[in-house]
């Protein structure tokens, strides 16, 4: 199978050296000081799944000389979703499958008009990764999960294909035939869980130990589910246990990508995050007080103001 990985980033690294070393055909997209590495050092994944080197690693940042994929998997940076879709256009064969794997809600709808609906599929990264030099993915804990599935719903044969070479590169994979709950479960997550992890810098284990702050976790839970319910997603009715759970469960080391490029001055994706709640928030009428505060602590630092 040809996947081509879109940002090669700690989600898009990890998943693809597993990929490879599962037998597919994968090249990276990827540029900067990052590229240069991978291209003489290879890719190298290290954490507590123990170290995979990837070597040599095909990688590239000109996707128009990789041809037709059968997978494209997604992940830029949801400031670069129209960019990024527009330039992998020379990728997409006739069952091609784009899987946006971007934090938030609405990638895939952006993709829509740019690479039609036969094309975009729906997609959820779930693992604590990050670039720890150039060439080199650093993950936290073990925890390593992809779903994915339809727009309109149900199960393809593209989709039971890719899931098969993912449980042979050894991690957790689903390919859900809802798969609008599974996104909205998951910005339920990391909207929380990168809004409080970046507003205070902290890791997860010490902010879920203090009883002054655990309370916020499951206060801003509720309101995406509020938001998401209101907006027709079928989500579970333990959806806020769930997510505390998860953040129960967590590393404590765990910090949430968007805390990680807060404290190294870069850009980060709140617009998209706790922004999007509070956007949502006012326009069904939703009370949001909890991401409300979150976005107005972190929008100085929106356009990588260093922490």
């Amino acid at each position: 199978m040809r996947i081509a990985v879109i940002g090669a980033g700690g989600v898009g690294g990890a998943f693809g050296a597993a990929l490879a070393k599962a037998g597919a055909d994968v090249t990276f997209v990827a540029r900067g000081a990052h590229l240069a590495a991978m291209r003489q050092n290879g890719l190298r994944v290290e954490g507590g799944r123990g170290e995979t080197h990837l070597l040599p690693t095909q990688a590239t940042d000109k996707p128009e000389t990789i041809g037709p994929v059968d997978v494209v998997l997604f992940c830029v940076k949801l400031w670069d979703v129209e960019s990024a879709g527009e330039l992998i256009r020379p990728l997409i064969g006739p069952n091609t499958a784009v899987i946006p794997l971007q934090n938030g809600i609405d990638a895939s709808e952006r993709l829509l008009p740019i690479l039609g609906p036969q094309v975009v599929m729906g997609g959820v990264a779930q693992i604590s990764a990050t670039i720890a030099e150039p060439g080199v993915i650093r993950q936290t804990g073990t925890f390593m999960r992809l779903v994915f599935g339809e727009l309109a719903g149900g199960k393809s044969e593209r989709g039971e294909r890719f899931l098969a070479l993912c449980k042979q590169a050894g991690f957790d994979a689903t390919h859900s035939d809802a798969i609008m709950t599974e996104i909205w479960m998951k910005f339920m997550i990391l909207a929380t869980n990168a809004g409080i992890t970046a507003a205070t810098r902290t890791p997860i284990g010490q902010l879920r130990d203090d009883p002054d702050i655990f309370p916020l976790f499951p206060a801003a839970l509720a309101e995406v589910v509020a938001i998401g319910r209101a907006r027709g997603v079928a989500l579970p009715a333990d959806a806020v246990e769930k997510g505390i759970a998860w953040t129960r469960g967590s590393p404590p080391m765990m910090m949430a990508s968007m805390a990680h490029d807060l404290i190294r001055g870069n850009r980060i994706e709140l617009p998209w995050l706790s922004g999007k709640v509070v956007a949502l928030g006012r326009e069904l009428g939703i009370p949001t007080p909890v991401h409300s505060f979150l976005y107005a602590v972190l929008k100085p630092h929106l356009n990588g103001t260093a922490a």
